[in-house]
């Protein structure tokens, strides 16, 4: 009997797999499974209120406990077959000095992480396995952690037929800053940093798989809202323009890192080559 098809997204934090949701939602659409892991609780997100970690009323314990029920809320709506945590701490942000706790997500061996996650991959056997551009303009420690340990994860076992690494497009984020700035917003000044600026002209130059999530767009932003810790109207994302919201969002885009299946590239579909009758 052939295996379902199966989707497996290897996430940092509770939040990250709204971000990628797109997929999730259109592939569960699909009748497909998918399987969402989450690294970390997420200890060093906000609080209720913004409350920044270090902060009075900032209680990193009862901040995993609110997260981990934000990740189950984004789950359903996405209709996520299975959710996994592996449980680990939150590193914080790359410039925090929390990521120098010896129980940091990012300080935990590689082959550990690995090890765990492999183990998932050997329970639900996904045909495809999602991760992030470890090499991308994004290098949060967790988020290159989880990366590296997945892409092992799916070395060693030899399970998933494809490896795709999650990315978005340069271009689109500066017409995202464009727009806010032009209603007044401050925004994060990710362009002024020249080696942030590199990896996302590389990272875009080596996209070569494109999914077109539009069907399914308002579903993904109700699913980070669904983080109102982290993800509020307040907050620059809610403030995006709706046309630009579709026109930067509408679409989630792919490095395909390992194949097995020959599906000629560019693709617009994670399963091309795995469908019956491909």
């Amino acid at each position: 009997m052939a295996e379902p098809l199966t989707l497996m997204a290897v996430h940092a934090h509770p939040d990250d797999e709204a971000s990628g949701g797109g997929i999730l939602a259109t592939y569960s659409d699909q009748g497909i499974r998918t399987v969402v892991v989450t690294c970390t609780n997420g200890q060093y997100g906000d609080a209720p209120g913004g409350i920044k970690p270090g902060q009075p009323g900032h209680d990193p314990e009862a901040v995993a406990r609110l997260r981990l029920a934000e990740l189950e809320e984004s789950a359903r709506i996405l209709k996520v077959s299975d959710v996994e945590t592996l449980g680990y701490h939150d590193s914080g942000m790359p410039d925090w000095e929390y990521k120098d706790r010896p129980d940091a997500f990012s300080n935990v061996p590689l082959e550990e992480v690995a090890g765990r996650i492999g183990g998932l991959i050997a329970k639900y056997r996904p045909q495809v396995l999602v991760t992030y551009d470890d090499q991308g303009a994004y290098q949060h420690p967790d988020h290159v952690h989880a990366s590296r340990a997945a892409q092992a994860a799916a070395a060693e076992t030899g399970i998933p037929a494809k490896l795709y690494l999650s990315t978005m497009r340069g271009s689109s984020w500066r017409k995202i800053w464009e727009a806010l700035r032009a209603a007044g917003a401050e925004v994060p000044t990710w362009e002024d940093d020249e080696e942030r600026t590199r990896r996302a002209v590389q990272s875009e130059e080596r996209i070569t798989t494109t999914i077109d999530i539009r069907p399914v767009l308002e579903r993904k932003r109700e699913a980070l809202f669904a983080h109102g810790t982290q993800i509020n109207g307040d907050s620059w994302f809610g403030k995006i323009p709706p046309e630009i919201v579709e026109e930067a969002f509408g679409y989630e885009y792919f490095i395909r890192a390992a194949d097995t299946t020959g599906a000629p590239l560019p693709e617009d579909d994670l399963f091309a080559g795995l469908r019956t009758g491909a």
